[in-house]
């Protein structure tokens, strides 16, 4: 049954890619806002076809401290789920991503009008300098710069593999950065199509201060990331006691 309800939510996923990008491209031609309303409610989409079609619920966490202005966010990366679900949570949230995805038809148009950051892996020291120039221009308009500091999905149980362009932003950009762990990977693994049932978080930590020397603020990342991130493995609602609506939200909402 979990194959076949996996199956279904790959064609729901894809369909609704086809859906939200196609029929909404004329927003391409407005204003930032417009094409941002579109990733937003297609991450709703995805979310609510995932809770009900493969039975896996998406439950954001630690709410207090997600950021509503300028800010870094470092999120553990499991799935693609990690792409997409932030959208529906973070108020203009802009993400670090492969250069090589910007070509494509309609995904990288959207990623291009709303200002996504591309990266060019080869480029090596001159990719950073041009990823922090695109983060300082995004955060001087209020937006949220999501990067995962490992770089690519990484299967549950991998060591920690943390790149230089983490530290890079934190050192140069001077704004709080705030870790968002995740079990993802659990019910929407690495590679794969098969969707297992049950509770996902993405749970905001606390902020970590800007100004860090950059060994400090690496292991501490690390530390708190990996943490959180490993205590969520076989979570569920049940495993939080008095769990306020102000720190959570199931979506959708």
């Amino acid at each position: 049954m979990t194959t076949v309800r996996s199956l279904f939510f790959v064609a729901w996923l894809y369909l609704s890619m086809a859906i939200f990008a196609v029929g909404m491209s004329p927003l391409l031609l407005g204003p930032h806002a417009g094409a941002m309303w579109v990733i937003r409610n297609w991450a709703r989409f995805v979310l609510f076809g995932l809770r009900w079609i493969a039975g896996v619920r998406v439950e954001f966490r630690g709410l207090e401290h997600r950021p509503t202005g300028p800010a870094l966010v470092a999120g553990k990366h499991q799935s693609m789920l990690d792409v997409i679900a932030p959208f529906a949570v973070l108020p203009d949230n802009c993400f670090v991503m492969k250069k090589e995805l910007m070509p494509l038809p309609f995904f990288g148009w959207f990623a291009w009008k709303t200002k996504m950051i591309p990266v060019d892996r080869s480029a090596g020291s001159k990719a950073l300098k041009d990823m922090v120039r695109h983060a300082r221009a995004r955060l001087a308009e209020d937006r949220q710069i999501l990067i995962f500091p490992e770089g690519t999905r990484q299967p549950i149980g991998a060591a920690p593999d943390y790149k230089p362009g983490i530290a890079a932003l934190y050192r140069d950009l001077e704004v709080p950065c705030v870790p968002m762990a995740t079990n993802s990977g659990e019910h929407w693994p690495a590679h794969g199509f098969r969707r297992t049932p049950g509770l996902v978080v993405f749970e905001f930590l606390p902020t970590i201060p800007p100004g860090l020397k950059r060994a400090e603020f690496m292991a501490r990342l690390e530390t708190e990331l990996e943490g959180a991130s490993t205590a969520l493995l076989g979570v569920r609602r049940a495993d939080v006691p008095g769990l306020s609506s102000q720190s959570s939200v199931t979506m959708p909402i």
